[in-house]
């Protein structure tokens, strides 16, 4: 009995190791074998890592430049340049996608290709303050190397950091601080004035009015069509309300 469970163990182990032998295993691909690259090795710096396939397929940002970058397909890889202006999105690479650089941190890539100027457009693609100083609320738009002219609403200056017209104080662009586009100085606030931000009126323009921030930093409002500021009730009334601006 016991010869005969012992042959029948040995029949079942050479089973077994003939099911091992056949099953086939998945190929490990050693990173190199998926690595091709677009120019002679040569011709690389040494420490330049961006001319290798992360993964066989996927869009990938360059390490130094931040317009740059690549296409894996399959391993071999391809070099790519976005539009003169736009630089790599490099938050998914299942996505081949170029925006403007106020999207897109290239703080640890900032290199970028050889601007190609055209009027009014220091590069092909972008928003780009205008050339004049002293010119704060006007900026330019291009595509493709064609320029748009555009104008902040009233009280706003163009941010060249984030491309959209904010306040003075918040852009913080030479030349163009608040007191430069307003011509108004905030009056000094004593300890007995109630209000944080203080109202005061447009010497100018009863429409308009400033608001003090924390007593020191003014910003332009608008009062809508047909009403006024009214410098005694710190509000925006009808016209026909505050005397000193009925006519306006």
């Amino acid at each position: 009995m016991a010869a005969h469970n012992f042959f029948v163990l040995f029949f079942i182990s050479i089973l077994l190791g003939l099911s091992v032998a056949q099953t086939p295993r998945r190929k490990i691909i050693p990173r190199k074998t998926i690595t091709s690259r677009s120019v002679p090795i040569e011709n690389l710096d040494e420490d330049d890592t961006a001319d290798q396939c992360r993964e066989p397929y996927g869009f990938f940002a360059d390490a130094r430049q931040c317009d740059k970058y690549y296409e894996c397909i399959d391993g071999a890889i391809t070099e790519k340049l976005c539009a003169d202006g736009m630089v790599f999105n490099d938050y998914s690479s299942d996505q081949e996608k170029c925006e403007l650089p106020m999207n897109i941190d290239c703080s640890y890539r900032p290199k970028l290709q050889t601007p190609k100027p055209s009027l009014h457009c220091p590069r092909q693609h972008g928003y780009f303050a205008h050339e004049e100083k002293g010119v704060c609320d006007k900026f330019y738009y291009c595509v493709d190397g064609k320029f748009t002219m555009i104008t902040c609403p009233a009280g706003l200056i163009f941010n060249p950091k984030t491309g959209v017209c904010t306040w003075p104080d918040e852009a913080q662009k030479v030349g163009c601080s608040s007191e430069d586009v307003y011509q108004f100085a905030c009056p000094i606030v004593t300890e007995s004035t109630a209000l944080t931000h203080p109202r005061y009126a447009d010497p100018d323009d009863c429409q308009y009015f400033y608001v003090c921030i924390n007593g020191k930093i003014p910003r332009r409002n608008s009062c809508k069509i047909g009403q006024v500021f009214d410098d005694l009730l710190l509000r925006c009334e009808w016209a026909r309300k505050v005397p000193e601006c009925a006519d306006w």
